[in-house]
């Protein structure tokens, strides 16, 4: 557990089961908590005011390769879409 963990109170399942009004209170007072399943942490209660924890960014995004990279060229077709949908149409009576 982290160092800001420690500070926070732990709650177990079966407490917040049998004692969620409590709980809820508490958490709109604006404690919060590390729910535990078995003694092993497993979630947070915290006030929907608490500032998000903040994601460490382990590399930046880059923009590699797309569509240009494949190097695909266009055919180009002398004629247009009308007739081309009137052929695929036909093909299929």
């Amino acid at each position: 557990m982290e160092a800001s963990e420690s500070a926070i109170e732990r709650l177990s399942q079966r407490e917040l089961r049998n004692e969620s009004g409590r709980v809820l209170r508490a958490v709109s007072e604006g404690r919060s908590f590390v729910l535990t399943n078995g003694g092993v942490p497993v979630g947070r209660l915290v006030p929907l005011d608490a500032p998000a924890p903040a994601l460490p960014i382990a590399r930046p995004a880059r923009r590699e390769g797309g569509w240009a990279a494949l190097g695909i060229r266009r055919r180009v077709s002398g004629r247009g879409l009308a007739a081309t949908l009137d052929d695929l149409r036909g093909e299929r009576l």
